[in-house]
């Protein structure tokens, strides 16, 4: 539908500066070493320099551990195939696959997880990271016959139906992420499951998504859930009864004034009801709620052009170009009123 350092402050900034150098196939050796003896990594360097062969697998794993903790992926990725080469288990296994998911080295993250299902064959874990790390890699087919093969294992996979679902959604199938979403929500009915659905279901005009959000809300007990209202909203702008598309966003916004696309999407209904002076008030408050949000900017302008300000429309349609270059809809608003 976002740490305090501690005692290492001083010495976090320079290992920050440091890595600058370490990253990507050029770092230096002398770098990664500079690094590794700076505080809070200098203690397990040490260890590992005067440990046995038989000791060095786990603290390597540790020092990869505190390595990621501080955001030094790259310097965390060659611990942990050195602990994996010395002793490969199934913590460090996903440790270090996820590790290398988060650099982008995808090819050799999927590598490691089929080594590793094969390996491990009773930990699904691998599985669902390689789905992931698949649709990260945009080997869509690949992670579709994943989840296919999953399932004829287990057909009650929930999470497999989910992932799969989540994948046909984006490949443009909503029968199919229909289909696997209502299996998976009615395998384990939990409120991401059931919020997926809904919104596809408000997407494509389908009131099955009140259903969906009623129920959730009836166990909303503490009035704190925003998705729900949001979804309903969107439901009802769809199949245009705007209206009631405005109470829904207002009831998100009263739960958090700072939920920026409840502001976008009241504004837009507004708009339709051709509302022009309060939708403008609200699309002044989303870039107010959020300054870097092109969307806000650019609505401001559809406000502005129907009112026949042409100067101001082109204005803020600039300004929602600049923080998107790719915003095809300003770019035309704007050649259109030159």
């Amino acid at each position: 539908m976002n740490q305090s350092k501690g005692p290492y402050l001083l010495s976090l900034i320079y290992i920050g500066f440091l890595i600058l150098s370490c990253k990507g196939p050029a770092a230096k050796k002398g770098d990664e070493a500079a690094v590794l003896k700076q505080a809070p990594f200098a203690p397990l360097t040490d260890s590992i320099r005067q440990s046995k062969p038989a000791e060095q697998a786990g603290l390597y794993f540790r020092r990869a551990e505190l390595l990621s903790r501080n955001n030094l992926h790259e310097l965390a990725a060659v611990d942990y195939k050195r602990s994996w080469d010395l002793h490969p288990d199934e913590a460090n296994g996903l440790r270090y696959a996820s590790t290398l998911s988060i650099l982008g080295r995808t090819d050799e993250a999927a590598k490691l997880l089929r080594a590793c299902r094969e390996r491990f064959p009773s930990n699904d874990n691998f599985a669902n990271m390689l789905g992931d790390v698949y649709v990260q890699a945009g080997k869509m087919k690949e992670a579709l016959n994943l989840y296919d093969t999953l399932l004829k294992k287990d057909s009650l996979n929930f999470e497999a139906w989910y992932e799969r679902g989540l994948l046909l959604e984006k490949a443009k199938d909503t029968a199919g992420a229909l289909i696997a979403l209502q299996k998976a929500f009615t395998i384990q009915p939990v409120n991401t499951y059931a919020l997926e659905l809904a919104h596809l279901y408000a997407e494509n005009r389908n009131s099955k998504a009140l259903e969906i959000c009623d129920e959730v809300l009836r166990k909303d007990l503490a009035h704190e859930l925003l998705d729900p209202l949001f979804i309903k909203g969107i439901y009802y702008s769809n199949t245009g009864s705007y209206k009631k598309a405005v109470v829904q966003f207002d009831s998100c916004i009263r739960r958090d004034w700072k939920f920026t696309d409840a502001h976008l999407e009241k504004g837009i209904a507004l708009f339709k009801l051709k509302n022009y002076e309060e939708a403008l008030k609200t699309f002044r408050m989303s870039v107010q709620v959020s300054n870097t949000y092109p969307d806000g900017y650019y609505w401001i302008g559809r406000c502005y052009e129907v009112a026949g300000s042409k100067e101001d429309a082109i204005a803020y349609y600039q300004r929602a170009l600049l923080l998107d270059k790719d915003f095809t809809e300003a770019d035309e608003a704007i050649k259109r009123l030159k």
